[in-house]
């Protein structure tokens, strides 16, 4: 499979900065909710990004404050990197009444309305129809939102992934169908579930715009979304971009699982070796920033993550009385 190069000439240092430290608080808060998981302090279930960081904020920074983002059972990323409080995050993942959820979600159920957020669901591939709704939605009403679904590569195997192309591409819906390959399903690598390594080809067979870039290049993601962002923007239709990626924590929880296929260890170097943070530091150093102010963003990021956990461990827990509230509609006058 052929990687697109794309690249912005030139960004301000400010923009790039910017990019830097949403990957970084990104990547802080999913090691400390490893660490927290790790010793039993958090008993939810965690999928971490780690590794795939360029994704969610290249993507966001070419969003509006109004358009939406669906994600999956992995979408601590896509939460903060669309504007979702950490605090509220981090108080969600323990459980407590001040979560984004109020404590009912968990990890895996995240939400923040305002900020466009409307819930993420851990079931396989079904927040892209819903993403398409919301497509259709906005272009019925004239809103002039986009509307992007985070999924990762095993949603391609989902019937919803192909009927939602098809649905978006018919009535050129304003959606980005985001994927994230990171080459594994559950424990399965690609070569595993699918004869040829053509994900991105079913952008052409659904009759749109379809791009595989290198999803650990923040700048491409960024150029990329832009690209799509307008298409959809001007009514043009949807927008498939696959950017390859890899996580380098397993399927569930902070273990890298390295017993997982005969070349999961030797991967795992070559993918560290392309660190998206990592490359985004070299740019800034090369733009003239200098390794102190580096090293503060990266002390602003863990004091910040620091301060959340804190925020949730001081939290109150749901109080009882409230196991049946959201669960059944409430009747009026009842």
């Amino acid at each position: 499979m052929t990687v697109q190069k794309t690249r912005v000439v030139s960004l301000p240092n400010e923009q790039m900065l910017s990019f830097f430290r949403g990957m970084l608080r990104i990547r802080r808060a999913e090691e400390r909710i490893g660490e927290l998981v790790q010793s039993r302090e958090v008993r939810t279930p965690c999928h971490l990004s780690i590794g795939q960081e360029a994704i969610p904020v290249g993507i966001c920074a070419a969003l509006k404050p109004a358009d939406t983002v669906w994600g999956g059972h992995r979408s601590h990323g896509h939460y903060l990197a669309k504007g979702g409080d950490l605090n509220a995050m981090m108080a969600e993942v323990f459980g407590k009444a001040t979560g984004c959820a109020r404590g009912r979600g968990g990890s895996m159920h995240l939400v923040a309305p305002a900020q466009g957020v409307f819930g993420t669901v851990p079931l396989v591939a079904a927040t892209i129809p819903l993403a398409v709704g919301a497509g259709l939605s906005a272009k019925l009403q004239g809103t002039g939102q986009v509307a992007v679904a985070f999924f990762g590569d095993g949603a391609t195997d989902e019937g919803h992934f192909h009927e939602s192309l098809n649905l978006a591409a018919l009535y050129r819906l304003p959606v980005l169908f985001v994927c994230e390959n990171n080459l594994y399903s559950t424990h399965l690598t690609l070569k595993e579930r699918r004869v040829k390594d053509n994900i991105v080809e079913s952008a052409t067979l659904h009759g749109m715009a379809g791009v595989v870039l290198d999803g650990n290049d923040v700048v491409a993601v960024y150029q990329a979304a832009q690209q799509a962002v307008h298409r959809a923007e001007t009514g043009e239709g949807p927008t498939l971009l696959e950017c390859r990626t890899y996580r380098w924590r397993g399927h569930v929880g902070p273990a890298a699982d390295l017993e997982v296929g005969e070349d999961r260890r030797r991967e795992l170097d070559e993918w560290r070796r392309r660190d998206p943070i990592e490359q985004c530091r070299d740019l800034l150093s090369a733009g003239g920033l200098s390794a102190a102010r580096l090293a503060e963003v990266s002390a602003e990021a863990t004091e910040e993550i620091e301060a959340a956990v804190r925020f949730a461990r001081q939290s109150p827990d749901p109080d009882e009385s409230q196991l049946l509230h959201h669960v059944y509609a409430a009747r009026s006058g009842c």
